[in-house]
């Protein structure tokens, strides 16, 4: 028996079509949104986190016709870049400025994460010469014990101490005037 033509060519079409997704991915295709839960899941950040995250405009989502959270997968990276900015102290306002210098309407790309990554340089090279000095001069202190308001460079590390015990940052002081002086009489 010889097949006819439109036998021959339907069975390995459908053939290719079933197989077609598979081949090509060797997976199902992602989603390309993640809900709350599979972003806290994978992020390992509490949903309640990033719902704060969300309002103080680090990362947005968008809604469903039933009002459900929906992040753009790229959401991922940024909560981790988010998480690792907080790590370093680096206040949540300055990771939303520098996080509005992504570009819009694309994944960002290992250039762009780099290019944000190097706005901090200066403020964390600094933060380093600056703990490295209260190191030293940690062990100093406790090696001499004094702990005075008015030479120990720990506890007054901006020498307001000078002026008598302890730092004196009111109006008083910064305008030149006697604390104890009273204005009329």
């Amino acid at each position: 028996m010889t097949p006819t033509a439109g036998t021959a060519a339907t069975a390995p079409a459908a053939t290719t079509a079933a197989t077609a997704g598979t081949l090509r991915t060797g997976s199902p295709p992602k989603p390309a949104h993640l809900t709350i839960g599979e972003l806290a899941a994978r992020s390992r950040v509490p949903t309640s986190t990033l719902r704060f995250y969300e309002r103080r405009g680090l990362i947005a989502s968008e809604r469903t016709l039933g009002n459900q959270r929906r992040y753009p997968r790229d959401v991922l990276r940024r909560v981790t870049f988010i998480r690792m900015s907080q790590q370093l102290g680096i206040p949540l306002s300055e990771v939303r400025a520098v996080l509005g210098l992504l570009p819009e309407g694309r994944t960002p790309t290992a250039e762009d994460w780099a290019r944000i990554s190097r706005c901090w340089r200066k403020d964390l090279d600094a933060r380093l010469d600056r703990l490295t000095e209260l190191r030293d001069r940690l062990e100093e202190c406790i090696g001499c014990g004094c702990m005075s308001f008015t030479g120990c460079l720990l506890a007054n590390p901006d020498g307001l101490g000078s002026d008598g015990a302890g730092p004196d940052r009111s109006e008083s002081a910064r305008a030149g005037s006697d604390p104890g002086e009273s204005d009329g009489a």
